[in-house]
C-alpha cells in the first residue's frame, strides 16, 4: 500500500535543508545521466504549489470526474465492440439454421482452429503495437484507427466461403485487434494514479462483460429477425451489422478521445499541471513527456529483465486459460438441453452478474489498497464452480456453476490488470512493454484451450484444466505478494531496491524518498 500522503502535508513537514536539497538534485542529475536523458528534477508546478490543501482536494476530485467522463465512455464502448467482434464466432455457430459451422461445411476441429488462430495474430502484434503507441504518444488517433481496420475485417467475415477463408480472416482480425486492450491499459495508466487503476480497469473490462451479456441477445434478435433476409443466413448478418457498427463508433471516437495529460486541449492550465503532477508524486518520477524521449526497444529489455513481469505473466496466463470458457460459453450453456435460441438468452445473466462483482471487488481493492486477497478469493470461487460443473449434469446446480464461473474469474482478473501497472509503474516504455507482453503470453492459453472443449456435456478435461490454472494463478499471486512485501521492507529501511520503480533508473532514489511503496 502506498505510504505517502498529500504533497502539501509532506512539504509542510519538511525542514529546509540545503545539503538534503543538493543531494537530491545531484541524485536526479546522476540518474538522468545514467539513462542518457536530460535531468528533470521533480518539483510541484507553480499553480499546484499555490493551492491550499482544501483547494487541491476539491480540484483533484473535479479533475478525476472530468477525466472519467471524457475517457471511460469511449474506451468502454470501443472494448465492447472489440470483444464482440472477437467472440461473435461463438454466437454465429448457433445463429440460424444452418449456423456458421454447417454453412461453411467445417468440422468441429476446423471450427476450433478458427477460434484459436485469432490469438496467434493477437499475440504476435501486442508488444510491437504498445511500444509503437508509447513512442508516438497519439492514442486518440492510433486506437480508433486500428478499430476502423478491425471493423472492416470483421465485416469481411460474412464473405468467407470455406474454412481457409475464415481462418485467414480470423488471423488478421486478431493481428489488428491486438492493439486495443494492452494499448488501452497503458492509456489509462497514463491518466490515473495507482490506487485509482483497479476500478478503472474494471470499468474498462466491463466492456467485455457487457459484450458477453448482449452477444447472445443480439444473436438471438438477428437469428429471429434477419435470417435469410436478402438471401443471407443469420450468421452473415451478425458479422455485417456488428462490423459496420464498429467502424461508425471508431470514426466518432477519433474526434472525442484525448491523448495524454500534457497534450490535452480540454484541460485548463491549472488542471493540466495538477493532472501531470499527481501522477509524478504517486510514483516519484516523471511519466510520458514527449515522443523524442521514448526509446522503442529499451522498454522491452527492461520489462523482460524484471522478475515481477514473469510472475504476473504466469498469474494472468492461469486466469485467462480458465476464462477460455467464454469462447465456448453458448455451447456449454446448450449442454443444459435447451434450444439454440434459449441457450443464447441464458448466456446473458452470468455476464450481467460479472459486471457487478468486478465493480464491487475493484472498488474495495482501490479503497483498501490491497491486491492479493481481492485476486485469490474470487479465483477460489471460480475453482469451486468448475468442480461443480464437472461433477453434475443437473440443470439447477450446473447453471449455478455457470453463474459463478464468469463473475469469479473476471473479478480477480481486473485486479491483476491493475496490479501490473501498480507493480511496473515507470518508465512508461517499460510499462507499455510489460502490459503487452503479459497480456500476449496470457492469451497464448486461448490457442490450446480451444481444443479442450470436447466431451460435452461434462467437459471434464476443460474444467479440470481450468481448476489447475486458477490454482496456479493463486500461487503466483502469493509469490508476488511475498516478493513485494520484502521489497517494501527494504524501502522502509532506506535500502536501495533494484527495480523500486520497476527497473527505472531516472528518479529511483527520489521515488523512494517520496514514499513509494508497492501495493500488495
Amino acid at each position: 500500500m502506498s505510504a505517502h500522503g498529500p504533497p502539501s502535508e509532506r512539504i509542510s513537514n519538511e525542514e529546509p535543508n540545503m545539503d538534503k536539497q543538493a543531494t537530491e538534485f545531484l541524485d536526479e542529475i546522476e540518474a538522468a545521466q545514467d539513462a542518457g536523458k536530460p535531468s528533470r528534477a521533480l518539483e510541484a508546478p507553480p499553480l499546484v504549489r499555490d493551492m491550499s490543501p482544501a483547494d487541491r482536494e476539491r480540484l483533484e476530485k473535479k479533475l478525476v470526474r472530468k477525466i472519467d467522463f471524457r475517457l471511460l465512455p469511449p474506451v468502454i464502448i470501443m472494448y465492447i465492440m472489440n470483444y464482440l467482434d472477437r467472440n461473435n464466432i461463438a454466437t454465429a455457430r448457433l445463429a440460424g439454421t444452418p449456423g456458421l459451422e454447417e454453412d461453411l461445411n467445417m468440422t468441429d476441429s476446423q471450427y476450433e482452429t478458427c477460434v484459436s488462430i485469432l490469438f496467434v495474430g493477437y499475440i504476435l502484434m501486442q508488444i510491437p503495437s504498445n511500444l509503437f503507441l508509447n513512442k508516438i504518444g497519439k492514442p486518440a488517433i492510433y486506437l480508433p484507427a486500428c478499430m476502423v481496420v478491425w471493423g472492416f475485417i470483421s465485416l469481411a467475415t460474412a464473405l468467407a466461403k470455406n474454412f481457409a477463408g475464415l481462418v485467414s480472416i480470423r488471423f488478421f482480425l486478431g493481428f489488428v485487434e491486438a492493439a486495443y486492450f494492452p494499448g488501452c491499459l497503458f492509456y489509462l495508466s497514463c491518466w490515473y494514479t495507482r490506487k485509482e487503476l483497479a476500478f478503472r480497469s474494471a470499468v474498462l473490462y466491463s466492456g467485455s462483460l457487457i459484450s458477453g451479456a448482449f452477444a447472445g441477445l443480439i444473436a438471438a434478435g438477428i437469428t429471429s429477425g434477419m435470417d435469410r433476409k436478402l438471401g443471407l443466413p443469420a450468421w452473415k448478418w451478425l458479422f455485417i451489422i456488428e462490423g459496420a457498427v464498429t467502424v461508425v463508433i471508431a470514426v466518432i471516437c477519433l474526434f472525442i478521445m484525448p491523448n495524454f495529460p500534457r497534450t490535452t486541449p480540454w484541460l485548463s492550465e491549472e488542471e493540466r499541471q495538477l493532472a501531470v503532477w499527481r501522477l509524478q508524486e504517486d510514483i516519484g518520477v516523471d511519466d510520458w513527456t514527449s515522443s523524442e524521449e521514448q526509446s522503442f526497444w529499451h522498454g522491452m529489455i527492461l520489462a523482460f529483465k524484471d522478475i515481477k513481469v514473469w510472475i504476473l505473466m504466469i498469474c494472468l496466463l492461469g486466469i485467462v486459460s480458465a476464462a477460455s470458457v467464454t469462447n465456448f460459453f453458448p455451447s456449454v450453456v446448450q449442454s443444459l438441453g435447451y434450444s439454440n435460441l434459449i441457450s443464447l438468452l441464458l448466456t446473458a445473466p452470468p455476464y450481467v452478474l460479472a459486471v457487478f462483482t468486478a465493480f464491487g471487488n475493484a472498488i474495495h481493492a482501490d479503497k483498501t489498497g490491497e491486491r492479493f486477497l481481492h485476486i485469490s478469493i474470487p479465483l477460489l470461487v471460480g475453482m469451486a464452480s468448475f468442480i461443480l460443473a464437472a461433477a453434475t449434469t443437473g440443470t439447477a446446480p450446473r447453471y449455478v456453476a455457470m453463474m459463478l464461473m464468469v463473475p469469479s474469474i473476471y473479478a480477480g482478473y481486473v485486479i491483476v490488470l491493475a496490479w501490473i501497472s501498480n507493480t511496473i509503474p515507470r518508465p512508461p516504455a517499460k510499462r507499455a512493454a510489460a502490459l503487452a507482453a503479459i497480456n500476449a503470453v496470457s492469451n497464448a492459453s486461448s490457442i490450446y484451450a480451444s481444443y479442450m472443449y470436447g466431451g460435452a456435456p461434462r467437459y471434464i478435461v476443460a474444467f479440470s484444466v481450468n481448476c489447475a490454472t486458477l490454482f496456479l494463478a493463486i500461487v503466483m499471486a502469493a509469490v508476488l505478494r511475498i516478493l513485494l512485501v520484502r521489497l517494501n521492507k527494504k524501502l522502509d529501511r532506506g535500502e536501495p531496491v533494484d527495480g523500486a520503480i520497476s527497473g527505472a533508473s531516472v528518479g529511483e532514489g527520489d521515488a523512494m524518498r517520496k514514499g513509494f511503496r508497492f501495493l500488495v
